[in-house]
């Protein structure tokens, strides 16, 4: 559950994800000598700083050239290696996409992809580096697996889960620091699991990232000023997602709304709709995101809010979605 730690402001950066990335892959590889690292001359940036300072052998920086550093990451693991290769999201996943596609998913390849500045985290660095359309991307790969994790303490079980586990992963992290959804790493984080932050049996928010947060936030709100009982679901791994879940929220809830720090096409809410449909069930449902326009440039905080994926724009739209009408009986029958 949410809450329960403390941190001043000097402390606070110490938690954000990618300094903890930064450490717990410096970690892992004193347990597994076969774990590398590599970068596109962003060492400091991905925070994989922290690895090559203990392991200057096993890191490669390849220099301004992220398709390059994928072909080699690939030729890496047909080695026998587990590469960690980094850089920003935005990056890992249209630069390169050619060689996630070919070189490492085609082949089902032991690649680690750690994309950072995820979703607008890097607001004011413009579109050019807001990574909006990512998981989209990487969604559809064969063999991908992909997470987003919420916090500091996520992202260090999100790496351990993928060193552990053969194939392709494609980890989303943020910029800077985050808020802290979890006080402790030990709270049962499972790849393809979602994890409930917040019983509720009126509306389910179905969130991912940075979002997570946001959405306990509001849930907290809403049944203090209008005793709404808000279920909230941490989706952090998009594929394979929790499909059951997902059935479980429109059942009890028949309220679903998804909230992502992406475009509202092909990310979290996308795949949640896809469970939904093929199910046959139906539900009151909205995704909250970008909904299909570029970011403006601002700092993140702000422009979570303009794209109404902040708190306050959450509980704006559970109380417009809670207007909305769905089928009260339970037969399924004839909606399939």
């Amino acid at each position: 559950m949410a809450g329960g730690i403390t941190f001043t402001a000097v402390e606070s950066t110490k938690l954000a994800p990618a300094e903890i990335f930064g450490k717990t892959i410096a970690e892992l590889g004193a347990k597994d000598p076969n774990i590398v690292c590599l970068s596109p001359d962003l060492a400091t940036s991905t925070k994989m700083g922290d690895f090559l300072k203990v392991y200057p052998e096993r890191f490669f920086n390849v220099g301004i050239a992220e398709q390059n550093m994928i072909g080699i990451a690939a030729g890496m693991a047909k080695a026998g290696l587990t590469p960690f290769a980094s850089c920003f999201s935005v990056f890992a996943s249209l630069r390169a996409l050619d060689q996630v596609h070919t070189d490492i998913c085609y082949q089902n390849l032991n690649v680690k992809i750690i994309g950072t500045h995820g979703g607008t985290s890097f607001g004011q660095a413009g579109s050019t580096h807001h990574a909006i359309e990512d998981i989209g991307v990487v969604r559809p790969l064969v063999n991908m697996t992909v997470i987003v994790p919420a916090d500091g303490a996520e992202t260090a079980n999100a790496v351990r889960a993928a060193a552990a586990t053969p194939g392709p992963f494609y980890i989303r992290i943020n910029r800077g620091f985050d808020n802290v959804v979890y006080s402790t790493q030990d709270y049962g984080f499972e790849v393809g699991k979602a994890v409930e932050m917040n019983p509720g049996t009126d509306i389910t928010i179905i969130a991912c990232g940075s979002c997570v947060y946001q959405a306990i936030q509001a849930a907290k709100a809403l049944d203090f000023d209008q005793k709404l009982k808000v279920r909230v679901l941490n989706m952090h791994t998009i594929k394979p997602i929790d499909k059951e879940a997902i059935l479980k929220a429109v059942k009890e809830t028949r309220r679903i709304i998804t909230v992502e720090d992406h475009t509202v096409i092909g990310g979290l809410g996308s795949a949640v709709a896809e469970v939904i449909i093929e199910s046959g069930k139906a539900c009151a449902f909205k995704k909250l995101g970008l909904q299909d326009k570029w970011s403006p440039i601002g700092l993140h905080e702000d422009l979570m809010a303009i794209h109404e994926i902040d708190a306050q724009g959450i509980t704006k739209n559970v109380l417009e979605v809670m207007k909305k009408d769905f089928e009260q009986d339970e037969d399924w029958g004839d909606e399939v």
